[in-house]
């Protein structure tokens, strides 16, 4: 068992790097298990196909990044501070990326969803799943943050949608540009979206 999950792992941290740094229809599944050091069998013997364990890295990635997204956006964390802080986070991420030879790869979730959601129905589903899973966050600093009187927002999901927008397209831009200083802005763009008082930092 030890081994089958070992396996599996590696399978899907393989798919998601190979994907994320280059594109879902340029890697194989061949690749996929060369780089995981697995065997074909095994792959089939956890996924029907290459759409199917690249849904299930990208809900493995989220399950990963949960915990740390709890604690940005923490009740007990000033409201605008858990925007800041999840733009820190942000960028620290593709610092990382980079620091380790890697190109800036954007968002793995938003370069798999955009290749594919017109082709496979799952892939959209689970790629619509994430998107609002990411909202509800800023939601949630959004409400906050207009209770305690600091900014002025009526409709509360639509900003929640204008911000991710605004964090997915610096992220597609930053890519584009292999630049990370376009991400290094996002934290000011956001406070400017929500109104907040001469867009601080927090």
């Amino acid at each position: 068992m030890k081994s089958e999950c070992s396996t599996k792992q590696r399978l899907l941290d393989t798919a998601l790097r190979l994907v994320w740094e280059q594109s879902y229809g340029s890697v194989s599944v061949e690749q996929i298990c060369e780089q995981a050091d697995a065997r074909k069998g095994s792959f089939y013997y956890f996924f029907a196909s290459k759409a199917d364990l690249a849904i299930a890295a990208i809900e493995a990635q989220w399950e990963q990044l949960r915990p740390e997204l709890d604690r940005i956006f923490s009740s007990q964390i000033p409201a605008l501070e858990r925007l800041s802080g999840f733009c820190d986070f942000v960028y620290e991420r593709q610092k990382e990326k980079r620091l380790n030879g890697g190109p800036v790869c954007g968002c793995p979730f938003v370069s798999l969803g955009s290749e594919l959601s017109t082709q496979n129905e799952n892939i959209q589903q689970k790629s619509q799943q994430i998107l609002e899973r990411f909202c509800r966050y800023f939601a949630s600093a959004i409400q906050d943050a207009a209770s305690e009187g600091l900014i002025e927002v009526q409709d509360q999901k639509f900003m929640a949608r204008i911000l991710y927008s605004c964090v997915m397209g610096a992220l597609v831009e930053a890519r584009i540009r292999n630049d990370l200083e376009v991400v290094k802005e996002l934290k000011s763009s956001l406070l400017r979206l929500v109104g907040a008082r001469e867009a601080k930092e927090a």
